[in-house]
């Protein structure tokens, strides 16, 4: 099979790419030697600073070799320096400094070149598609670079054209990293060899997918519409009528890094607004909206100068099935509730435990890990932690990664290194319990409902302090009107998916042979301000308004019935 097979297609195919370098084996070898002889020339170079200065802590000319190798080695490893660059918590400083180099400090490749695909693409001349263009790129990434230009039109874009021969260096890098990923797998432990491949192979398929621009194009329209009720948050118009595969032509954004401390603050921005607006609209990604930036890093987010946060390149992204939204969040309220079996069980689900996995010998040691993680404070957690004390699991219990959260994973890690720049001390619960506790209280769908009962209600029991904190904590740094949460409730109560919860609550007033006057007074105090008299009355009757005379009648019986029964009890 041809190159050209693989290529035009342009969508990952292990095997094709399998059967065009087996035929070619020439051209493994020698990029093999290359990979590990440049691997191997650093290797030496560390262990000769650690046996000449004994304590290494500063030295950036090996920084220095690190990038250039990664750069040198082409897009695939620049990704993963990428990715490295963004943790602050994991990388050396003098490392980190060399590592950001690669968002957007990259080589460019020959101007000619780049002009001469530009027009080949769009089939005119350059200057019959923009009015001005700057003589050379103004940022080189790791599959393109990027032009400032002017339309005839006069509209400021940013000209994105990808570097020449591409897929063939990329597809052959993910050969060797699938090859090299079945041979590291029979060594490692059955738990952290089992989804090696799929992983190269979930990697493979989003590389791709990035360097096809009509994708990334696509991406970013749909990535629009769905922030389109967000004013916090910039997405770049495509300009259709010059884009292609291989170039893409798009609104110009004039922002600050965010990494870029001192010119954010210079410019008047607080950086902890910046991490409270991107870790928010990071978590609404993953759990409102199932579609989300796979590819967070630095040279990705700007901060505008009026506040917004503005992303650009949508070239890896990734999508949730609904059922995969909704396990998440279930994990994060049994974690919440210390509901270490469930937890468990969300793992299954969630694919990072066998179906037929051993549950019972797992749960007490998830449970010492996870009850060190979260703590006395729930401000101690972070997925640093977690991954620290899940790497000594990994080892123990048959812990995997599935392939298709190893993007997740890695956009999470990405978001947290990138708070952690802005933010030393930042702690990630801090901004997404509030959004979490904020979603269920809203309920805006009945899964939502169910799952703030669960909450609610811990062994039958209904429990007040944690109503109070969630009310409490759902209002740091966000607005919430409590009356729309009101009535949805009220009209939860009166329908027959209600009928349990209508019961519990009776009974929890007079649980313990006692009315809970004490807990309701608290809680009328924290809600008093939203709920006044004419805006209760206002929303009863839209709730009561939903339903039938005859609904009405089926629910008071049952709730007296129930009273009564445990009165007689």
């Amino acid at each position: 099979m041809g190159e050209n097979n693989f290529s035009s297609a342009r969508r990952y195919d292990p095997e094709a790419i399998a059967n065009y370098y087996c035929h070619r084996l020439w051209l493994v070898i020698w990029r093999f030697l290359v990979i590990t002889l440049s691997f191997a020339h650093f290797l030496l170079g560390v262990l000769w600073d650690k046996w000449q200065y004994h304590k290494v802590q500063y030295t950036p000319q090996r920084a220095t070799q690190l990038r250039k190798i990664l750069t040198c080695l082409g897009p695939t490893f620049i990704k993963v320096g990428q990715a490295l660059s963004t943790r602050p918590d994991l990388v050396r400083r003098d490392f980190l400094e060399e590592l950001t180099k690669l968002q957007d400090q990259l080589p460019p490749f020959d101007n000619e070149v780049a002009i001469s695909i530009i027009e080949t693409e769009l089939g005119q001349k350059i200057n019959d598609v923009y009015k001005e263009i700057s003589p050379r790129p103004v940022a080189a990434a790791s599959l393109g670079q990027v032009y400032q230009a002017r339309l005839w039109s006069g509209e400021k874009v940013a000209v994105k054209v990808q570097r020449p021969n591409l897929m063939p260096t990329i597809a052959l890098d993910l050969f060797l990293m699938r090859w090299a990923a079945s041979w590291m797998a029979p060594w490692l432990p059955l738990n952290l060899g089992h989804n090696l491949a799929l992983i190269v192979d979930e990697f493979g398929t989003k590389l791709f997918e990035e360097i096809d621009y009509i994708n990334e194009g696509q991406n970013a329209e749909k990535f629009a519409t769905y922030f389109a009720d967000e004013p916090n948050v910039k997405v770049p118009l495509i300009y259709w009528r010059y884009t292609t595969t291989h170039v893409l032509t798009l609104e110009w954004i004039d922002g600050l890094k965010f990494i870029d401390t001192e010119k954010v603050r210079a410019a008047g921005l607080d950086t902890d607004t910046l991490i409270l607006v991107g870790v928010t609209n990071g978590l609404r990604q993953l759990l409102e909206f199932g579609f989300f930036h796979a590819d967070p890093h630095p040279g990705n987010l700007f901060a505008l100068t009026d506040g917004r946060m503005a992303y650009i390149d949508f070239g890896m992204m990734d999508q949730l099935e609904q059922d995969t939204k909704e396990t998440l969040v279930d994990s994060v309220i049994h974690l919440i509730n210390k509901d270490y079996e469930q937890v468990t069980q969300d793992f299954v689900k969630l694919g990072f435990l066998a179906p037929d996995a051993d549950i019972k010998s797992i749960v007490p040691a998830l449970e010492k890990v996870l009850g060190n993680i979260m703590g006395e404070s729930v401000k101690d957690f972070n997925f640093k932690t977690i991954t620290d004390q899940f790497s000594e699991l990994m080892f123990n219990y048959p812990f995997r990664v599935p392939a298709k959260l190893a993007l997740i994973i890695r956009s999470l890690v990405t978001e947290e290194g990138l708070a952690l720049s802005l933010n030393p001390n930042f702690k990630i619960v801090e901004v997404a319990y509030p959004y979490v506790a904020h979603r269920l209280l809203k309920g805006e769908s009945p899964a939502l409902r169910r799952r703030l009962i669960e909450v609610l209600f811990k062994n039958g029991k209904f429990q007040w302090q944690r109503l109070e904190n969630m009310i409490l904590i759902a209002r740091i740094d966000q607005k919430i009107d409590l009356l729309p949460t009101a009535q949805l409730g009220l009209q939860y109560l009166l329908s027959e998916e209600g009928e349990f919860l209508r019961k519990q609550l009776i009974l929890a007033m007079v649980e313990g042979d006692r009315i809970h006057t004490e807990e309701v007074s608290r809680l009328w105090s924290l809600v008093q301000d939203d709920l006044q008299p004419s805006r209760l009355l206002n929303m009863a009757l839209g709730a009561l308004a939903e339903f039938s005379t005859e609904k009405a009648a089926t629910i008071i019986p049952s709730v007296v019935t129930r009273t009564n029964s445990q009165a007689s009890n």
